[in-house]
């Protein structure tokens, strides 16, 4: 292979889910189909110049406030807090959120040099307060550093008298309670509801 494409390969390979042989595919299907290039380029372009953060919330928007702050048929005193503008989406998908979102940008990880003051947890304490916030979701992922952000911003808003709230974890739709792990199993019974 020629030094170019070895190097298109892995710069491919560098995005999220993309292994080498998904980034060889990808390749030579951009090679073999110029436009598609070039629409992908422009796209990226048009995304860096016009792009940015909602100044309330930080999600992506090509306005100040994004389209979510500025629908006055949400609640305003109830904020689900998430990792990524793409956890929004999939809460988005649901179609069961009417409230507003706070972006933190990331998530407390130590080992990656990440400290609560890298995150928009101080804007989040400035809004509850500001905004007269009434609960907050914590909607972190289930992972060591998404419980130890959850925990640390639970702590930070208790004092606040404000309702504080986890979404629940446990079993997905549709699978075997057999093939789940113990972790899974025990999540799904502190999560349980009445019926």
């Amino acid at each position: 292979m020629t030094q170019s494409l070895d190097n298109l390969i892995a710069v491919l390979s560098r995005l999220p889910g993309i292994g080498k042989k998904s980034a060889q595919r990808l390749a030579f299907h951009l090679l073999k189909n110029p436009g598609l290039s070039q629409e992908i380029e422009e796209s990226l372009t048009r995304a860096r110049e016009h792009l940015r953060l909602c100044t309330i919330c930080f999600n992506i928007t090509e306005q100040e406030i994004c389209s979510i702050c500025a629908d006055a048929t949400r609640n305003p005193k109830i904020v689900c807090v998430v990792e990524e503008p793409a956890d929004v989406l999939v809460i988005e998908q649901t179609g069961q959120f009417r409230g507003r979102y706070h972006i933190l940008g990331g998530v407390i990880s130590p080992l990656d040099n990440v400290q609560p003051e890298n995150l928009h947890i101080k804007e989040l304490l400035a809004r509850v307060q500001s905004e007269g916030v009434t609960e907050v979701i914590i909607a972190t992922n289930p992972t060591t550093e998404g419980e130890a952000s959850a925990i640390y911003i639970a702590q930070l808003l208790k004092p606040l008298n404000i309702k504080v709230t986890r979404i629940a974890r446990g079993l997905p739709m549709g699978s075997d309670l057999e093939l789940a792990d113990r972790e899974t199993v025990a999540r799904a019974l502190e999560g349980r509801k009445e019926i």
